[in-house]
């Protein structure tokens, strides 16, 4: 598996959330909001001009600014044939 940002992730793919890279404070309010270590999050599909995108955790969607969403750490499969 490799670690990038929930912002680096294609629409449609899925990854495990592994960390966040913000305040105490601010990964607090997304924790409540579901994003919690080890869960499976969806990029499901992004506004007009891409940014906010909504992702897809646990049946529920919620939209994230691109700028947040590059402080949050995935891990993702590699499929066959990607570096």
């Amino acid at each position: 598996m490799e670690t990038c940002s929930l912002a680096d992730l294609p629409e449609g793919s899925t990854a495990l959330l592994d960390d966040f890279e913000m305040s105490p404070q601010l990964a607090e309010h997304l924790m409540n909001l579901g994003f919690i270590p080890g869960i499976e999050v969806t990029v499901a599909r992004a506004g007009p001009s891409g940014d906010p995108r909504i992702y897809r955790i646990d049946g529920t969607e919620i939209a994230l600014r691109s700028d947040l969403a590059r402080r949050i750490v995935v891990r993702r499969r590699l499929l066959e044939g990607e570096e």
